[in-house]
């Protein structure tokens, strides 16, 4: 899949969603998720498969990061998944 250029919009006012093509998927024999593409298949590691999976257009990034600060008290996320969701918006996973 080609790589786009990142919109302009503020991440304040971007509501990421995966790209039309891609799914995400649990393998349950791994214990792992997967981020399914047209031609290969992305192993999310860590927390990965939650973030993506709060990326499903109604939320904007602060409020993905608002959730997952609730859901894991004390980790770093407002540090971490604003880049993270921005690396696979370049990577053209995230519209």
């Amino acid at each position: 899949m080609p790589r786009t250029a990142a919109p302009s919009a503020p991440a304040d006012q971007w509501r990421p969603a995966l790209a039309p093509a891609l799914m995400l998927r649990h393998d349950p024999v791994r214990g792992t998720d997967l981020l399914v593409l047209p031609e290969r298949v992305v192993v999310l590691t860590g927390r990965a498969g939650t973030v993506v999976g709060l990326c499903d257009g109604s939320r904007t990034v602060p409020g993905i990061v608002g959730e997952l600060s609730e859901r894991f008290p004390g980790a770093p996320v407002a540090g971490t998944v604003p880049a993270f969701l921005d690396s696979l918006r370049r990577e053209g996973w995230l519209t």
